[in-house]
């Protein structure tokens, strides 16, 4: 019944997906040459940080203080890396000190043997999917107050996400749920997947009545004991930052490719039909997850 009651919830609380244009020119500006492969610390990162401010601006996403910049240091092997993550939030329209926190890194590789790792959906895609989200709960506001973190330094061990946890722009405690939103755009049997519920039991009722609505294939799983060895995604991304705090997570994303971190990962690569249907599927459980964020907290033992 529960899952039921949910479903019939997903389809009263889907919006009308926005045209994809935005959605594609966020991944192909990107992951064009000109950004060098958006590695931490480089021209190229730089470059992409001011372009997703500027979008942050047009969405209407409210900076924490006078902007969006949240630089930190992080010790990797043996340098220090300058990283800046981008935060922002848009208020709900209730009183309600729950927060749900929608993330994706938007950094990669930058340039290997001469080649650039453009990484259009490693987190290109990502980062576009957020974007559109955002700009969805801007048009018709979240119930929750929901803060769009974009984080640096992901690919060498998630230092953004674990700098942002550390010291978040709220209190830690009025985090209730994390959705991760990494590799959105490829997959080669046409499917999406979501991770978590087996680390939250409580999420899989949602997790279900997603799927069964969703207009992209959504699979659970990549978590638990059935994946250890082969796959298991539980400290794969940024939502291990919150995870190993006792913060919920909900991890959106495709299976590895053979262009995974190579230079084939490129605008052109991507399957746009696909794509659009797996950032509408996102935008439907984030609308799912700010209604339940309530329920999701009490179960979650993270209540007022």
């Amino acid at each position: 019944m529960l899952v039921r009651a949910l479903a019939l919830s997903v389809a009263l609380l889907t919006p009308v997906a926005a045209s994809p244009d935005q959605l594609f020119e966020d991944v192909r500006i990107l992951a064009a040459d000109g950004m060098q492969g958006r590695l931490v610390g480089t021209p190229g990162s730089a470059k992409a940080r001011a372009y997703l401010i500027g979008r942050m601006q047009a969405i209407g996403i409210e900076p924490f203080g006078e902007g969006y910049e949240q630089p930190f240091k992080a010790r990797h092997k043996d340098q220090t890396l300058d990283g800046v993550n981008l935060v922002g939030r848009i208020r709900g329209t209730r009183s309600s000190d729950r927060v749900l926190v929608i993330g994706a890194h938007y950094d990669h590789f930058g340039v290997r043997d001469g080649k650039v790792l453009n990484g259009a959906d490693d987190n290109a895609s990502g980062v576009a999917t957020l974007l559109s989200i955002a700009a969805s709960f801007a048009r018709e506001r979240p119930v929750h107050d929901v803060i769009f973190a974009l984080w640096d330094a992901e690919e060498q061990g998630m230092y953004g996400a674990m700098a942002f946890v550390e010291a978040p722009p709220v209190p830690r405690g009025r985090i209730v749920l994390n959705l991760n939103l990494d590799m959105m755009s490829r997959s080669d049997k046409g499917e999406l997947w979501i991770a978590g519920a087996h680390h939250y039991p409580f999420l899989r009722a949602r997790f279900e009545a997603l799927a069964s609505g969703a207009p992209v294939t959504l699979k659970i799983g990549h978590d638990g004991p059935l994946w250890k060895g082969s796959d298991d995604w539980t400290a794969g991304s940024d939502h291990y930052a919150f995870h190993r705090r006792g913060i919920p997570f909900a991890y959106m994303g495709v299976e590895d490719y053979p262009d995974y971190h190579q230079p084939g990962d490129d605008f052109d690569a991507i399957p746009k039909e696909f794509f659009a249907r797996s950032a509408a599927t996102a935008l439907m459980a984030a609308r799912l997850f700010d209604r339940e964020l309530g329920a999701i907290a009490n179960e979650a033992g993270r209540g007022e």
